[in-house]
């Protein structure tokens, strides 16, 4: 094939992902304006609003690393058409009949939208290399698009019926299974056995996890609750390490752990997430806070909230856009270090200028495209540093990173708002002031990790996605 084919074949496989991809966005924003209205028409209070969420960062979680996993042992491109069939079965379930049932299924369901990424890098990486860099930032921006405009449109819908809103997904998820199926398969080698014992333990740990980080601040930290959530995760981790190591057909090779630039680029990812994802909820509620009632806030309705968030996104995606191009002109490192360093600046924006919605706007918009860098530089990162063939695991541990990352960053900004109440209620100041600052700090921690990172190519010198050298744990 020509070269001017190849490259015709490769936009065209990168159309198909990003037809996915939008679909991820669209499930994953449409949702969260709903809820409040929905859970009032069928009987759901905030409470259990509150553990329809906690139940999805729990699918999310657990199907992490399994369909990762899964996608390496018996083909990308087959888990991939499955995966994209649970989320347009949840989508379908929830807009057809809601309730307090079908919301949970359906929830659960679309959890399977973290298998995306790793499984479509595990295509791109084999069928398409030449595009790999370029390819994971254009998809990494189509999904933050995605995810503001999928907010955006559900809630106008609903405006004229409550449950209107609840379709947005639908059409979307037809369009990805269609595009799934057009799809080529990866042609990775496949290899191994499904380690059911390690799948259980691995997914009761996480689960105990996410619990335990959601809830704690409900709970008391220091509650009988969250400590045998706790318990329960560190013996059931611990176990799966154990269980790992004597397998002859590991769930998650253990010694990808140990991979010097994948732990770096994971723990990156960690930090990153933890301030510009972790304080996504938090950043709707000031928004929406009354200055005159609250003492903070910008006293914003619902729409110019979407608004701003969609503004953020945009953001984001001209950070994903810039990031393959920086890479290429200062190197790896570099690109990660800055991603941080943008990162704590937005945070720090924030603190000073907060006052008025230019302001806030300013701070806002530089932290939404450190959300867009970190997240194009990390999932391209994480499926360069291991062998192809678990190049979809690889990148699902990173998934996995950015939602404890996001997990904790919103458990620890819930712990400082806990600590820091206003004089009637609600969060006083102050408490945003320490969450901004702690965000911050976290953001520069990434940016030193990111500085620890072994460079492969010169400054200057593109590189697609390919294996480390042979007998290169970095």
């Amino acid at each position: 094939m020509t070269v001017t084919g190849a490259m015709r074949r490769g936009r065209g496989l990168l159309a198909c992902m990003a037809v996915i991809v939008v679909c991820s966005g669209v499930v994953q924003g449409y949702l969260t304006p709903l809820l409040p209205v929905v859970g009032r028409r069928v009987g759901i209070s905030g409470v259990g609003q509150n553990d329809l969420y906690l139940l999805s960062q729990l699918a999310f979680a657990a199907l992490t690393p399994l369909l990762s996993r899964w996608g390496d042992i018996h083909g990308h491109r087959r888990l991939l058409r499955i995966a994209v069939a649970m989320v347009a079965g949840g989508s379908l379930l929830i807009a057809a009949a809601p309730g307090t049932a079908t919301l949970a299924v359906g929830m659960v369901s679309q959890g399977a939208v973290v298998g995306f990424f790793p499984l479509l890098a595990g295509i791109l990486r084999s069928r398409a290399p030449e595009h790999g860099r370029t390819g994971m930032s254009v998809l990494v921006g189509a999904l933050l698009l995605s995810i503001g405009v999928g907010g955006l449109v559900a809630g106008s819908l609903s405006e004229e019926h409550a449950f209107a809103g609840l379709w947005t997904a639908v059409p979307f998820a037809l369009l990805a299974l269609a595009a799934a199926v057009a799809l080529p398969d990866s042609t990775a080698p496949r290899a191994g056995r499904f380690n059911t014992p390690a799948a259980v333990l691995l997914t009761v740990g996480l689960a105990a996890l996410v619990l335990v980080l959601a809830q704690g601040g409900t709970w008391g930290w220091a509650s009988t609750r969250s400590m045998a959530a706790l318990a329960v995760a560190v013996v059931s981790l611990t176990a799966w390490v154990g269980v790992e190591r004597r397998s002859a057909h590991p769930l998650v090779d253990v010694g990808l752990l140990r991979n010097p630039r994948l732990a770096v680029v994971s723990a990156h990812t960690f930090c990153a997430a933890f301030g510009t994802i972790g304080f996504l909820g938090a950043n709707a509620v000031f928004l929406g806070a009354d200055p005159d009632g609250d003492g903070y806030g910008l006293g914003l309705g619902s729409q110019a909230i979407a608004l701003v968030s969609l503004a953020m996104v945009v953001a984001g995606c001209a950070g994903s856009a810039a990031t393959p191009r920086l890479a290429r002109l200062v190197g790896d490192r570099t690109a990660l270090a800055a991603g941080g360093c943008v990162g704590a600046a937005g945070f720090l924006l924030l603190v000073f200028l907060h006052r008025t919605l230019p302001e806030y706007l300013l701070g806002a918009l530089v932290v939404g495209v450190a959300t867009g860098m970190f997240e194009a530089a990390t999932r391209t990162l994480s499926a360069e540093v291991v062998e192809e063939a678990e190049t979809a695991l690889s990148v699902g541990l990173n998934e996995l990173a950015l939602s404890l990352g996001a997990a904790i960053g919103a458990a620890v900004i819930g712990a400082l708002f806990a600590a820091h109440p206003a004089t009637g209620r609600g969060v006083g100041p102050a408490g945003y002031l320490w969450s901004w600052s702690v965000c911050a700090t976290v953001a520069l921690a990434g940016d030193a990790v990111g500085l620890l990172l072994r460079e492969t190519a010169a400054p200057g010198r593109a590189r697609a996605f390919g294996p480390a050298a042979s007998g290169e744990a970095a």
